[in-house]
Formats: structure tokens, C-alpha cells, sequence
């Protein structure tokens, strides 16, 4: 019988889907804009999962997404993340991007900044805010590990590896009632 499981449920946004082990979350997956089926794709991010209902933790963190893309102002960093097989510079990415609030938004280089010297070790400081930004690019919980608010520099959008690129980054952003640049609200 597997320890792993997913679960696909609706959101403003779309169907998006969540895979689980014993205790914490292992993956996110936003709706596939492109179409596609979200259960194969989550089956492909966690190998071996079934789907599933969800437990306690995970059935609170679904509520918290949801909230989430409906517009209030919900933070996720309570949900339990599976970080066994996430490294240490990664883990300290994810953590700084966790603590960006709702409609809020940090730049790479704002987060290369956050880094201590131990998290770095020997990186060059004029990579590591690409760094930062590949490491955001491997983000397996998009939304509970708000890569969609890390921008790039001079208040551009940055990429953004979800389906939907950087339009999804852009509604995601919207929903949160972050303040940003004209020209990124299509006013130019």
C-alpha cells in the first residue's frame, strides 16, 4: 500500500492538486492552463503517489490555498513541508520566500541579500541571485512557497516555472492585491 498520496480540488484559480506523505506535504500543482491532466502530471512530481483523500494537515493546507487564490490574505507557512530531499541552499531560499506576506513582493537580489555567508559557501556574490532564481525554478510547493513573489530587478516580473508562466505569476499576484509596477497591470 503506498505512504503516498494526491488529491485534485477546485480554486478560484483553477484545478490545482497536492501530493502528500505520512506527515507532510510533497508537492503543489498549480492548474495546468495549457490543459494536460493534472493527476498525471502530479504522478510524474511524486512517483508511486495514489490518489487519495486528504488527511488533517493536508485538508488544512488545501482550505489555505484555496483562501489563498480567492483573494484573502492567507498565510501558508504553517503547512508542514517534505524537505528530505531538498538541499540546504534551497531550504534556506524557500524560507526567506516563506516569510515574504501576502501582496508583497522581494527581488532576487533582496533575497541573495537575506542569505548568510554559511548558506552561501563558496558562490561567487554575483550569482546568487540567479541562484536564488533556479532555486525558485525547482520549488515543488508553488504557492505555499510563494515563488510568484520573488521579482526580478527594476520591477520586472522575473520568470516564473508553473504552468502559465509569468501570466500565472501575474494573477497570482493580482489576487493578493500586490502593488506593482504600470506596465506589469498592462497600463502602458
Amino acid at each position: 500500500m503506498s505512504s503516498r498520496f494526491f488529491h485534485l480540488f477546485d480554486t478560484a484559480l483553477g484545478t490545482c492538486a497536492v501530493a502528500w506523505g505520512p506527515e507532510w506535504l510533497l508537492a503543489v500543482r498549480l492548474p495546468a492552463v495549457e490543459g494536460g491532466d493534472l493527476a498525471v502530471r502530479m504522478g510524474r512530481a511524486v512517483p508511486g503517489a495514489v490518489a487519495g483523500e486528504p488527511d488533517a494537515p493536508t485538508a488544512a493546507a488545501i482550505i489555505g490555498i484555496r483562501a489563498l487564490l480567492a483573494g484573502e490574505k492567507h498565510d501558508l507557512r504553517e503547512v508542514r513541508l517534505d524537505m528530505a530531499d531538498t538541499g540546504p541552499f534551497d531550504r534556506a531560499v524557500y524560507a526567506i520566500a516563506r516569510a515574504i506576506p501576502p501582496g508583497r513582493t522581494l527581488t532576487y537580489g533582496q533575497v541573495a541579500k537575506r542569505l548568510t555567508p554559511d548558506m552561501l559557501g563558496d558562490m561567487p556574490p554575483s550569482i546568487v541571485p540567479r541562484a536564488v532564481g533556479q532555486s525558485l525554478g525547482r520549488n515543488p510547493w508553488p504557492i505555499v512557497v510563494p515563488c510568484h513573489r520573488v521579482m526580478a530587478a527594476g520591477g520586472g516580473m522575473g520568470g516564473f516555472s508553473a504552468p502559465g508562466g509569468v501570466e500565472t505569476k501575474l494573477a497570482l499576484l493580482r489576487i493578493e492585491g500586490a502593488a506593482l509596477p504600470a506596465q506589469q497591470l498592462g497600463l502602458f
